[in-house]
């Protein structure tokens, strides 16, 4: 059986760039290297000359779409997209390029069952994912419509949004948004697990911060922890943990919903704004773009912390601190390699992402990352006084400006789709699987 598998890599065909034909070479490819491993147990029964076998069919098939991809890119995306006159959002994206070019990217039967096994126990076909999400946002033509398809608004805000005009309010399963003057304060309701982000955190999220774009009556928009359950914050505030790590373990951490889609959603929104007119035009007739305010309790850690570097205005508790845990958790931490050193220089960056710093409120590097610090029972009123400065109707269109001037698009599409082959990469590495497991059996030790 060795030998087969062995074999397959050379096999491999050699695309001459006509699609059709390509299209159908890269199909037959991925057909038999599917029948390999269908041959083989499945991850967790693997012996170690199986598992290196697989690992081998697997690192030739992502090879051919690799090459697939760099041939024909802008192609496939124009097919998916009718010439890009549709707006597809990433997740239909990926599931119509599996459904029209087989084999080149997973299927939603093969993702159930990668999504029913814990991280260690999966073949990572999400790296297939992050592949094509990468080569689409490389290409300056499909990762740019992609970028603007993906800042437009969801579904559930727009079915969401008449209510909220009415009320002023809407519960979401993790989040509340309530608007209160021209503020909108969105609050993090992850009680369970300090705020940490998850999948559905993500999706709550980018709803709330839609409704607070499309609300006419709302000038900013707020961010703020609500009261957690965990045992040494009990009754606490905090703004959050950064990403759910037990999710992580147990495969719950998705590449296109969680991993991509918080950067190419919500946190970009809050950056660049709604999109809400997809004809050409001036970026500032097309969307709808306000400024933001961060309230942090007790921490910002990982994403949290990465929230605060879109943020218009940042006040923190006076006992609260930020990390950004990068080298401890083994993972990129989403944009904040690119958006750190703007505020901080290169070296604290650095000391930050590389060398694990922790930084609290009361140190003087900390004017770098936020504006004001006051105690737990001047919050609010620190809060209020954000939103009347930031509501003046200058501040949107001179925040739009200062993002462009630090964050062109291409540069941020440019950034994402590297970070879109690295950071699944690096979900599926060795030693970032050892360290999920690892504090996953000392919470379940502690009960």
């Amino acid at each position: 059986m060795s030998d087969r598998f062995e074999a397959f890599g050379a096999r491999a065909p050699e695309f001459d760039g006509d699609l059709d034909g390509d299209r159908a070479a890269l199909a037959r490819y991925a057909a038999a290297g599917e029948e390999l491993l269908a041959a083989l147990p499945s991850r967790p029964g693997r012996d170690a000359t199986q598992r290196r076998s697989a690992e081998a069919v697997l690192a030739a098939c992502r090879a051919c779409r690799r090459d697939f991809l760099g041939r024909h890119t802008e192609a496939v995306y124009d097919l998916l997209t009718d010439g890009r006159t549709r707006q597809v959002r990433l997740p239909e994206l990926v599931y119509t390029a599996a459904d029209r070019f087989p084999g080149l990217v997973p299927t939603r039967a093969q993702m159930a069952e990668e999504l029913a096994r814990i991280q260690a126990d999966k073949d990572g076909r999400e790296i297939d994912q992050g592949v094509f999400a990468g080569a689409v946002l490389r290409s300056p033509v499909a990762g740019r419509h992609l970028v603007e398809t993906m800042l437009t608004p969801t579904e559930c805000a727009l079915d969401l949004l008449e209510t909220f005009r009415r009320t002023g309010r809407v519960e979401l399963g993790t989040v509340e948004v309530e608007r209160i003057g021209h503020g909108a304060y969105l609050t993090f309701r992850n009680t369970g697990c300090l705020n940490a982000e998850d999948n559905r955190l993500i999706r709550d999220l980018e709803t709330a911060v839609d409704l607070a774009l499309l609300d006419d009556e709302v000038r900013v928009g707020v961010l703020r922890g609500g009261e957690v359950d965990h045992p040494r914050y009990h009754g606490r505030r905090v703004f959050s943990a950064g990403i759910n790590l037990k999710d992580l373990r147990n495969g719950a951490i998705s590449l296109i919903d969680f991993l991509l889609g918080r950067e190419l959603g919500y946190i970009h929104k809050m950056l660049r704004g709604l999109l809400v007119d997809p004809a050409p035009g001036a970026w500032s007739d097309r969307t709808v773009s306000k400024p933001w305010v961060a309230a942090v309790d007790s921490f910002a850690i990982g994403g949290g912390m990465q929230l605060l570097l879109v943020m218009d205005r940042v006040i923190a508790e006076t006992d609260a601190y930020f990390s950004l845990p990068a080298a401890e958790e083994g993972i990129v931490p989403g944009l904040g390699n690119l958006r750190l050193t703007r505020l901080t220089g290169a070296r604290p960056a650095r000391r930050i992402i590389l060398g694990g710093a922790r930084i609290a409120a009361g140190d003087p590097q900390a004017d770098l990352l936020c504006d004001e610090v006051v105690s737990a029972g001047e919050m609010a009123g620190a809060v209020e006084r954000a939103v009347r400065e930031l509501g003046v109707p200058a501040v949107a269109t001179n925040r739009r400006m200062l993002n462009l001037a630090e964050e062109p698009v291409d540069l941020f599409r440019e950034y994402l789709a590297e970070f879109a082959v690295a950071q699944v990469a690096r979900a599926y590495s060795d030693d970032v699987l050892a360290k999920v497991e690892r504090r996953w059996q000392r919470s379940q030790a502690r009960g």
